[in-house]
């Protein structure tokens, strides 16, 4: 055999490490590639390019969604019945202990076969949330009980596989699409999650408590899936997230809204979620919103909502408010009253002069009917919306939001009684604008001939006065009789005849 030439060796050397040279540059050029195909990356500076607020959502103006889930079998106290159940010398768990005897042994799993939905259907809501006004709807499609309200392979805990067997979820977006309204999904899940384990411990930051005893404390692996009794990452990734990336997936939502605790959720976690999300929606060509409760997603790239309150300014981005159309819990309880429906369509109209949106919240019953009460109210708003609707839909902040003696609380959730409380008048008015036209909203029926004044028009008050072409009463076709008085503002006749709504509309058509 001859000896090997060192040199022929070291040729082949050459060659090879050319060759995986060669191999490793082009798999980096096509992970390159990938990589820019997709518009977000997991971090705060590619996500901060999303237009947090498109023109769709700016301009949808109302939206419904729904507390609906195991926690309104009990029908008791409110959508922490699964949570307050456990504490002793509480009202929800003397009740529980009374009617179904010691939540160690019937727990709150035990309520899912009494979820059955059976009167549900998905077209009759859809049809009543298009006649109210809304531009968007869907589920609350998991609130902090940890039951999802979708068919899913990451939890055995949902409607599919239990309860009701319906992918309510599926069914609602179909219904909704199909009425030309967009879909919303809200999460509540983060606070699902059992982060106090001891006794000694702040056991406010976990919705069920830990317990011995307990079904919460359960050694049953799929008991520990339903009250998020699991190890911490293995909880955040296979449940906060992989509930998100499914129903993503499967139904597409055009808002992601979340409730508070989302702070608690590890930070690789929520840029995670914001990728796929935005990744997801720009391969299909959709603009999508997400919406946060606290200061836990930048406001680059989110909404920012006010539970139960607003702003008593203008914002100047599109905000948003969720509210409740009853006057009680969420969820349905028995007996649940409702708020008067001058006082709802007085909030969204308040709201939208100042350049926010409303959540409304419904609560049908566990069969999956909803309240005559509450489908009322809606249609009533629905009305209105469907005459005077121009004033709302489409329309942007004026200068000014409004003038009139009621005046709105500052701050968020801790002053939502205030707001409650709240009670608008005929003397009060919001401004709305868009294209040439100024829309005055009068709180309340105008009586006829009464005189107003709108001071807002006064020169003193307004940077730049503009010219009037006409004014208008929608409702009425007579012609009215207006005047421009520089120091006072602009004075208006109503109609002869009474306009008799919940709010009375004032067009103000301006010179192009």
């Amino acid at each position: 055999m001859k000896p090997i030439d060192i040199r022929f060796l070291a040729l082949i050397l050459v060659v090879l490490i050319a060759s995986c040279s060669d191999k490793k540059e082009k798999k980096d050029t096509v992970a390159t590639e990938t990589d820019l195909e997709k518009p977000f990356t997991e971090n705060w500076n590619s996500l901060g390019k999303h237009k947090e607020s498109p023109e769709w959502f700016k301009d949808s103006k109302l939206g419904i969604y729904f507390h609906w889930g195991v926690y309104s079998v009990p029908a008791y106290g409110n959508e922490w019945y699964p949570r307050w159940m456990h504490f002793k010398d509480n009202k929800f768990y003397k009740h529980h202990v009374e009617k179904y005897g010691h939540p160690s042994e019937f727990g709150y799993h035990d309520f899912i076969p009494m979820f059955k939905a059976e009167k549900f259907d998905a077209e009759e809501w859809a049809t009543l949330f298009h006649d109210s006004g809304a531009k968007f709807s869907g589920p609350v499609a998991e609130h902090h009980d940890g039951f999802a309200m979708w068919d899913s392979e990451i939890t055995p805990w949902n409607v599919m596989d239990m309860g009701p067997k319906r992918d309510v979820t599926g069914e609602m977006e179909k219904a909704i699409r199909g009425k030309g309204m967009k879909l919303i999904t809200a999460f509540h899940h983060a606070k699902n999650l059992q982060r106090a384990t001891k006794l000694g411990e702040d056991i406010r930051i976990s919705h069920f408590p830990n317990f011995e005893g307990m079904p919460t404390t359960s050694n049953d692996p799929k008991l520990q899936m339903l009250y998020g009794n699991m190890e911490h990452e293995k909880w955040y990734k296979e449940m906060w997230l992989g509930k998100l990336k499914e129903v993503i997936d499967k139904y597409n939502p055009d808002i992601v809204w979340f409730d508070y605790v989302l702070g608690d959720i590890p930070e690789k976690y929520r840029k995670e979620f914001a990728a796929y999300y935005l990744n997801a929606a720009a391969e299909k060509g959709k603009e999508v919103v997400i919406v946060r409760k606290q200061h836990d997603l930048p406001l680059n790239m989110s909404v920012e909502d006010l539970e139960q309150s607003r702003k008593n300014v203008i914002g100047t981005k599109t905000w948003m408010t969720d509210a409740t159309i009853s006057n009680g819990s969420w969820c349905y309880t028995d007996n649940l009253g409702v708020k008067k429906s001058k006082d709802v369509l007085h909030t969204l109209i308040d709201i939208v002069s100042k350049n926010g949106v409303l959540l409304l919240n419904v609560s049908p019953k566990a069969d999956g009917t909803i309240p005559d009460n509450q489908k009322e109210g809606l249609l009533k708003m629905g009305d209105w919306l469907e005459k005077y609707g121009e004033a709302i839909y489409g329309t942007e902040a004026w200068y000014t939001f409004g003038e009139g003696p009621t005046k709105e609380p500052d701050g968020h959730f801790e002053n939502h009684k205030a707001f409650l409380e709240l009670e608008y008048s005929n003397k009060d008015i919001r401004y709305t604008t868009k294209d040439y036209e100024i829309y005055a909203i009068v709180m309340g029926a105008v009586s006829s001939e009464k005189e107003l004044l709108l001071k807002s028009f006064a020169k003193k008050n307004i940077l730049d006065a503009p010219s009037i072409e006409n004014v208008s009463f929608l409702g009425s076709e007579e012609q009215i009789k207006w005047s421009y008085n520089e120091e006072k503002g602009l004075q208006v006749i109503a109609p002869s005849k009474e306009i008799e709504e919940m709010a009375t509309v004032i067009k103000i058509t301006i010179s192009q």
